[in-house]
């Protein structure tokens, strides 16, 4: 017999597809009367569908695949053949053979960890932090410090920070989702205010050459202290750890970890490893990865003589040639190294048979399919998008908004990057879109210019970590080996709540345009909210 919530949830499911499928003869007919649909608000219709599904249905594949399917449709006037010619090699073929290098990092990474586990050294990892990690907060002070350090670059920090700290987290029985949300809430926000990292690098070649009386990196390092949504997070962070404060979806699943169901992936919990392993183990081949990662990325980016392109500008130029790397290349570079290594350490320590080893292999493999499969579909549907036009779209609201919000407009840079990166996936694609513009608003020598960057790359990261789409919130899904809807439903309400602070942290910010009376302003708001906050649950148990 059905409960009441399954039924409430049937009935919304129904209400949504009926709704879908009205927009979708509304537009065939546009369509049909010569309309295009390009350049307008029904540009940001696909990944608005794609995400209401994966809500709804809790189901990521076929709503992405939805999403991907009316992008096409909308791109090529509801034509079926060259719909379908469009999303299988604009979309699909397009997004694996663009995105084949993150890919082979990912399966890389995923055999490492297959070998570590299979050694032993995560066992061992997690027998060692129940004796020197010894509290709740701290396994959670833990990870937060790990994803900080871990600033060179996202993917990077998703997946390393999570191989790590599960054993730790695991023992001190801290849910999946919320381990997930730790490496995310320090993966892209750490990045975004790290002067060496490959964000760093994206937005000061963005900069670069606009009219703002600096350069793209100096322009970065300035907007850093506005950048409130990043520093709000880890504030947050740092809060509810100390308040052991968990709300909306999150609290249920850190309720059942407390019982021991951790919400991890099937086939995760409890694999076999050999009893001899020790920490060093998983230590030294992560250093090891940490160390052959970087080394690949400067040597991509020319470093070491030349980059992929034979230009020797960089070379010897440590943070010239790390703006100037293409991590597609540089991770996957790193990784293989890294894994010949961890294979040679293992067999030669005896706690692996090279025969134990290979067979890592396809584990590796199989553990990455699904975040390669939710990333191809991602980045379909983000082509789709861009085929829209939806950038154009955005750019004229920006325009129009400037002429009457001035002061105000560092909060609708914030809101409208929040919802360009929420509906896109991409930080990346986001202020790609919005710093021209921002450059163009704003006057050379104004503080708003650096408080109008800082907004842009703050609603950015929001925007990205939030969406369901987003290849981090994919990764941090993957890192922390948990259902990726779990990890999007339990992290958007902490996502919001940081981000409604940090709203009214750039309308303080476009008006008083001093630094620290934002930061006391924002700080100050946060911990009253998250106060309100407990108060409420509590309220709730009593």
């Amino acid at each position: 017999m059905k409960t009441k919530a399954s039924k409430s949830k049937t009935i919304l499911t129904k209400i949504v597809a009926i709704v879908i499928l009205a927009l979708l003869i509304v537009a065939a007919v546009k369509c049909a009367n010569g309309a295009s649909l390009a350049n307008t608000a029904w540009s940001l219709l696909p990944p608005v569908i794609a995400i209401v599904l994966a809500l709804i249905t809790k189901e990521a594949y076929s709503a992405l695949f939805i999403g991907v399917v009316v992008g096409g449709l909308f791109t090529c006037g509801f034509t079926p053949v060259a719909t379908l010619d469009t999303i299988l090699n604009d979309g699909l073929i397009a997004a694996i053979s663009a995105n084949a290098g993150i890919f082979l990092f990912l399966v890389l990474l995923g055999i490492i960890v297959a070998l570590v586990n299979a050694a032993g050294g995560s066992a061992a990892f997690g027998r060692w932090a129940e004796t020197h990690i010894k509290t709740h907060a701290g396994a959670q002070l833990a990870t937060f410090v790990l994803g900080i350090l871990i600033f060179i670059d996202d993917y990077f920090n998703c997946l390393t920070v999570g191989s790590v700290m599960r054993p730790v987290t695991d023992s001190h029985k801290i849910s999946r989702p919320k381990l997930a949300y730790l490496i995310d809430a320090t993966a892209a926000p750490v990045c975004m205010i790290a002067p060496i990292s490959s964000w760093a690098a994206a937005v000061s070649s963005t900069a670069e050459g606009l009219n703002t009386g600096m350069s793209g990196i100096e322009l970065f390092v300035k907007a850093i202290p506005y950048n409130l949504y990043s520093i709000m997070t880890f504030v947050f962070i740092l809060a509810i750890v100390a308040m052991k404060l968990d709300y909306g979806p999150m609290r249920k699943y850190e309720a059942k970890a407390a019982k021991g169901d951790l919400s991890a992936l099937a086939g995760q919990a409890g694999e076999s490893a050999n009893p001899n392993g020790r920490v060093i183990d998983l230590i030294l081949p992560v250093l090891v990865l940490i160390v052959t990662c970087t080394v690949g990325m400067v040597y991509v980016g020319g470093f070491f003589g030349a980059d992929m392109s034979g230009d020797a500008s960089f070379a010897g130029d440590f943070i010239g040639a790390f703006g100037n790397t293409n991590a597609f290349v540089g991770l996957p570079w790193g990784g293989i190294i890294a894994l010949v290594l961890t294979v040679i350490y293992l067999v030669a320590r005896k706690v692996l048979s090279f025969k134990e080893a290979m067979a890592c292999v396809p584990k590796g493999f199989i553990a990455m399919v699904p975040p390669i499969i939710i990333l191809t579909l991602a980045v379909s549907l983000k082509t789709m998008i861009n085929a829209l036009g939806a950038d154009v779209y955005v750019y004229d609201l920006m325009f129009a908004a400037s002429e009457w919000l001035y002061s105000m407009l560092p909060a609708v840079i914030f809101v409208v990057a929040c919802i360009l990166a929420f509906a896109s996936g991409t930080s990346w694609g986001t202020f790609g879109i919005l710093i021209p513009i921002v450059t163009a608003v704003f006057p050379a020598d104004s503080t708003l210019l650096i408080i109008g960057i800082s907004a842009c790359c703050a609603g950015a990261v929001c925007g990205d970590h939030c969406s369901p789409i987003s290849d981090t919130t994919i990764m941090a899904s993957a890192g922390a080996q948990c259902e990726h809807l779990d990890h999007v439903s339990t992290q958007l309400p902490y996502a919001i709540t940081v981000a409604a602070v940090s709203f009214v942290g750039f309308i303080v910010a476009g008006f008083v345009q001093n630094v620290f009376v934002t930061w006391l302003v924002s700080a100050a708001l946060l911990l009253g909210v998250l106060l309100f906050l407990r108060a409420a649950e509590r309220k709730k148990e009593a």
